[in-house]
């Protein structure tokens, strides 16, 4: 059945065809002469490494590269475009949502729908109309909330199916989704993959970039791998075999036998301990988000923290790491056996804990200034004489760090926001080490990034825990907590609710363990 499908999908005329497409910036060529067609009623994903040319070629797709800034032709519905603005494919039918949504979070539902095209009669919004064209809109997405809903209301679950109902409302052909499900939980995500296939089911075409190759292969009709801005590879998931595996290979060119690098456990010393700790939202402060946690890891060992997303992980991280979140907290912190002050961020980094925020791009990096300002941001004093900041010794310290942890990039004074993820979140590490902790805290460390630069950052965590530090890793991917750590904390609506050795944990009994917490 497959193999017919896949024999008449060949015969299909592509929807879209971006033909020896490619881009130059000053000094680099970021696309060379790349292919992409894409087929009506297809999922086509396109997957690579970060750096590899992918947010690249969609803007060229999309217009935001506009028409003579690149060579190459595109097809669209078998006519040449020459797309000079995002507002020229979007009204061709091509529309784009960028992995960063683009809503006013103090705006409703369907303010942001209408943004900028507003239904109107003699020059007065026709709200009536908005609203009624905006629930036909959320009832395609399977949204039940009311239109006047503002989106500081909604999850992120649900904002990216408000951007798809905006899509819709563009009469879209083309719909292409860059992360969508980097921030979603595994409900949320599975949901998004299912609307995908009944836009397919209806006719819509659609361009998933993906670093989550598991999702790639449920739903994907092609793949296009892109590796060093050349499409490298196209595999047909109805007419061969393919395997996450498969994929990686092309992706990385090599044989990726070992999806974590191995290491040897050389556990000391009990580091920190943290005992009763309860922490209340800090809006509504009847509402306990964390209930009497213990917590204990030893210099050298990798702790990790699994759960479900909103069981209370990264709010834990936060409300310890200086009561960066919630209030009425109470509980003990020792360090070394001594009881320690973390009831201010400064006061928390003198005791030896540092936290990487999971959202590296609004609370961890300053995205318009340089690697080098970044690096040195959490402990000036450590290159400043006096309080004046030594430019010397700042940029011999961002030059160690760009070596030893092998960022990509022109110089330390590339501006970061240009950095590929995993560079970013180099950056983010290397200002964390810079300030000297005892313990760090890493929440979702490869969230959004490839499996090339994922192995990166695992060499990064072994390398802290061989130095003698405390890594607590606060993981939604299982496979990755059972392949980096040496024990396990399962976390389940705001309390631990199982711990075990990572060498006897299995992705089934963390399950196990949180589905029993919510029998009791």
């Amino acid at each position: 059945m497959r193999q017919i499908e896949g024999t008449q999908r060949k015969a299909m005329q592509p929807i879209l065809e971006m033909q020896n497409i490619t881009k130059t910036f000053p000094g680099v060529k970021a696309l060379t002469d790349v292919n992409l067609s894409v087929l009506p009623s297809e999922i086509h994903a396109v997957v690579g490494e970060n750096g590899a040319g992918k947010s690249t070629l969609m803007k060229v797709l999309s217009g935001v590269y506009a028409s003579g800034t690149f060579d190459g032709e595109i097809l669209f519905e078998g006519k040449p475009q020459h797309y000079r603005s995002i507002s020229e494919s979007e009204h061709a039918g091509i529309v784009i949502i960028h992995q960063e949504l683009a809503l006013v979070p103090l705006l409703s539902i369907a303010e942001n729908i209408f943004l900028g095209q507003e239904p109107a009669k003699r020059g007065v919004i026709d709200w009536f109309e908005a609203i009624a064209r905006t629930k036909a809109l959320l009832g395609k997405v399977g949204l039940k909330e009311h239109p006047n809903t503002l989106i500081t209301n909604l999850g992120t679950g649900k904002q990216q199916l408000v951007e798809i109902a905006k899509a819709l409302n563009k009469s879209v052909k083309l719909l292409i989704l860059d992360e969508p499900t980097s921030s979603l939980n595994e409900t949320d995500s599975n949901a998004l993959l299912e609307l995908l296939k009944g836009f397919r089911a209806q006719g819509i075409s659609s361009i998933l970039i993906t670093h989550k190759l598991n999702e790639v292969l449920k739903v994907a009709d092609r793949i296009t791998v892109l590796r060093d801005g050349k499409a490298v590879d196209t595999l047909d998931t109805h007419t061969a075999k393919v395997s996450e595996d498969r994929i990686i290979k092309a992706m990385v060119g090599r044989e990726l036998s070992e999806r974590y690098p191995p290491r040897r456990s050389t556990i000391g010393e009990m580091m920190l301990e943290v005992s009763n700790w309860s922490a209340y939202h800090p809006q509504h402060g009847e509402k306990q988000i964390i209930k009497n946690v213990s917590l204990n890891v030893k210099a050298g060992e990798v702790v990790g923290i699994a759960g479900l997303m909103g069981a209370g992980r990264t709010e834990f991280a936060m409300s310890l790491f200086g009561r960066s979140y919630g209030q009425k907290i109470s509980g003990e912190v020792k360090m070394r056996g001594l009881a320690v002050d973390v009831s201010s961020i400064p006061k928390a980094m003198n005791a030896g804990l540092a936290y990487a925020t999971e959202d590296r791009k609004t609370y961890g990096l300053v995205l318009i200034d340089h690697i080098k300002h970044n690096i040195t941001l959490a402990n000036l004093g450590g290159v400043s004489t006096r309080g004046i900041v030594d430019d010397i010794e700042e940029l011999s310290v961002a030059n160690r760090y760009r070596r030893d942890l092998a960022i990509r990039c022109s110089s330390v004074y590339q501006t970061t926001v240009n950095l590929s993820g995993g560079n970013q979140q180099k950056v983010v590490l290397s200002k964390w080490l810079f300030s000297g902790p005892d313990v760090l805290i890493l929440d979702e460390p490869t969230r959004g990034i490839d499996v090339g630069a994922k192995f990166e950052i695992y060499g990064i965590i072994n390398k802290l825990a061989e130095a003698g530090k405390a890594v607590i890793v606060i993981s939604s991917e299982m496979p990755e907590l059972l392949g980096i750590t040496d024990r396990i904390y399962v976390m389940n609506e705001g309390r631990f609710v199982g711990e075990m050795l990572t060498r006897e944990a299995t992705q089934e009994n963390i399950m196990r363990t949180i589905m029993k917490s919510w029998e009791h």
